[in-house]
């Protein structure tokens, strides 16, 4: 049996509205990632709380010490579950992830939060790159709208094109109940 691990990548305060950084669906999303919590903790995967912390007290958000830097208290993580602190969008970057979930035996891990088109891109292509078998899970992550060359790009094909690349070279991409329910 593979050994799996759900990574919930930023799930935290300034995604949120009120927030300085406020995703599109994230209150959504999120309710997502709290069936994926619950269903990953009854089968006893592993489970992964990634937080980000900007090496700035200039950064937009994500602030050392604020409010909005810690994770949103829908998903508050147990004291058995694996906590990693990251500095930049590729979890694994600088941190213990891989030694963790290489120490828990872990060949298949489930990746969900935000932002899609920045940490959920970045943390699967790094598993991947590890041999990870990865599933991300595309109702479970938020974004935002974005602008390029003059172009607004909204929040909601900022995230199906994100999806529709991972799905295409790099990761199963699936909702939520239909991780669950297979």
């Amino acid at each position: 049996m593979c050994k799996k691990a759900l990574i919930i990548v930023d799930v935290q305060n300034d995604y949120f509205p009120g927030g300085k950084w406020v995703l599109e669906g994230m209150d959504a999303a999120t309710k997502n990632v709290c069936s994926l919590l619950e269903f990953s903790r009854g089968h006893g995967d592993l489970v992964v709380h990634v937080r980000h912390e900007a090496q700035s007290d200039s950064a937009p958000f994500f602030v050392a010490g604020t409010p909005g830097a810690q994770i949103h208290a829908s998903i508050k993580p147990m004291d058995s579950e694996v906590m990693i602190l990251k500095h930049a969008p590729n979890s694994f970057h600088g941190t213990d992830l891989k030694a963790k979930l290489d120490e828990h035996g872990i060949e298949e891990v489930v990746i969900c939060g935000a932002m899609s088109h920045v940490c959920i891109d970045s943390t699967t292509r790094a598993a991947v790159d590890f041999g990870y078998a990865c599933t991300v899970i595309n109702d479970a992550c938020a974004t935002r709208d974005l602008e390029f060359d003059g172009v607004a790009v909204p929040a909601r094909q900022v995230h199906a094109a994100l999806m529709a690349a991972l799905g295409f070279s790099a990761a199963k991409v699936v909702s939520a109940q239909t991780y669950i329910s297979a």
